[in-house]
């Protein structure tokens, strides 16, 4: 019950800086929204079509290599997702703020909500899987910076789609992100291995 509850918030976090912050200031952020948009420009394929069919591989690759806890508990993510974006977002706020500060501000939340999922044993059905893949293969494979530079890669493929403010930004936004989630991740780590030197 707490790992749902962590779920629900990571992607209340989540969903609310999209919906009131990155979308509509039209920042890209990597993920697959931004991956799928490159590719809707390339093959000329509706963007729905492509978010559906990464979303579906991504679920495969979530089952084949992390096992059916992490599945079960991303299926129910991309759900909380899909309800709390169309829900904030249909709200229509405009938030007037100055991008760099809304930048940060977004950053910050994602960095958080991510956090709430991935200690949750969850991913967000995103490139998150990816990263989490590595760290359980080798942990040397940080989560948080496996997942910057894949955002990066993809923010990158967008250059000739979004110009190079939007990607200068979008890069910007990342490294704040996963500079939040590593911290936390971290702080994290270190306060189990306080409670287990307690009990030992």
């Amino acid at each position: 019950m707490r790992d749902m509850l962590k779920i629900v918030l990571g992607n209340i976090f989540i969903t609310l800086a999209y919906a009131f912050i990155t979308v509509p200031n039209e920042i890209i952020n990597g993920g697959v929204t931004s991956f799928s948009l490159i590719l809707e420009a390339v093959f000329s394929i509706d963007i729905r079509v492509i978010v559906n069919i990464v979303t579906i591989i991504l679920l495969l690759i979530c089952l084949i290599f992390l096992g059916k806890e992490y599945f079960y508990k991303s299926i129910i993510s991309s759900i909380c997702y899909v309800i709390f974006f169309n829900f904030f977002y249909s709200l229509s706020i405009n938030i007037n703020i100055n991008v760099y500060i809304g930048i940060v501000i977004a950053a910050i939340m994602v960095g958080i909500g991510y956090y709430f999922c991935i200690i949750a044993k969850s991913t967000t059905v995103s490139f998150d899987i990816v990263a989490i893949i590595l760290n359980k293969n080798n942990k040397k494979f940080d989560i948080a910076i496996s997942m910057r530079y894949t955002n990066i890669v993809i923010i990158l493929l967008g250059l000739l789609n979004y110009g190079v403010e939007s990607i200068i930004l979008g890069i910007i936004f990342t490294i704040i992100q996963s500079y939040v989630l590593r911290y936390l991740l971290n702080r994290e780590k270190n306060v189990n291995s306080e409670v287990v030197e307690i009990l030992e």
